[in-house]
């Protein structure tokens, strides 16, 4: 299995974490940076440890802040062999931490930055559909729209041939929507993520997340969409290899 979207740098004893995550059956984790110094911890993450790889990127949250003048320090990191990914980037217009003209200034920069070099992004999108439709569009290689909770969104994913990540919140309860959009999601376009340490499954709820814990996903996914969780699990495997272009 391949959970598709972490934060190990957030995770408490990240080794330990990982080493639960392998004997859950879990052989791949794509740590995110969101932020230069979470990249570089992201990085150093991926280098000590087989099976871990790096998403790097600045996220929505820091778009007013020194950090979004930090673009030429994402790129030097980006040549690494473990990085295999631009993000998150995106917008949020939830929190508000910065305003929507900063936020898509920083988010065309790293789309920007990720056509230069060949990589995939990962999006970060919350009650901003419209917008992250408008700044995407043109985008040319892999968009992996993380933690999917937009089912706006799903009408131009599907178009687009977007992929599209589940995470914990898609087991709750109340949670139909979602289930319903990953049933219509096709099965070359879905993936799955832990979103660790948040989120956490319905299973595990009010404990921390981690990647051992995708199984819980995995599982409400597969019911939802009449599929077998072993085919599901090797599915989002192989998506996810194609997705971030993974050995």
């Amino acid at each position: 299995m391949t959970d598709s979207h972490a934060h190990l740098d957030a995770c408490a004893e990240p080794s330990a974490v990982i080493a639960r995550a392998a004997a859950a059956g879990v052989s791949r984790i794509v740590t995110i940076g969101t932020g230069i110094d979470s990249c570089r911890s992201a990085l150093a993450l991926a280098e000590e440890n087989e099976g871990v790889y790096a998403a790097l990127g600045i996220d929505p949250h820091q778009a007013a802040t020194p950090e979004a003048a930090r673009l030429h320090e994402l790129r030097e990191l980006l040549a690494h062999q473990k990085a295999v990914a631009v993000g998150e980037t995106g917008l949020d217009n939830v929190k508000h931490y910065a305003a929507s003209a900063e936020q898509r200034k920083l988010f065309a920069a790293q789309l920007a930055l990720a056509e230069e070099l060949a990589l995939p992004v990962v999006i970060h999108s919350r009650e901003a559909a419209v917008d992250t439709a408008a700044v995407l569009e043109g985008f040319g290689g892999n968009v992996i729209l993380h933690c999917f909770s937009s089912p706006d969104l799903l009408p131009t994913a599907l178009e687009r041939g977007y992929y599209v990540s589940f995470a914990g919140n898609a087991t709750y309860p109340k949670a139909g929507e979602l289930r319903d959009a990953a049933l219509a999601v096709p099965d070359d376009r879905i993936l799955v993520e832990t979103d660790s340490p948040y989120l956490s499954p319905q299973p595990v709820r009010g404990r921390r997340n981690e990647p051992a814990h995708i199984v819980h996903t995995i599982g409400a996914l597969a019911q939802a969409r009449n599929e077998e969780e072993r085919e599901l699990a090797a599915t989002t495997h192989a998506n996810a290899g194609a997705a971030f272009r993974l050995p």
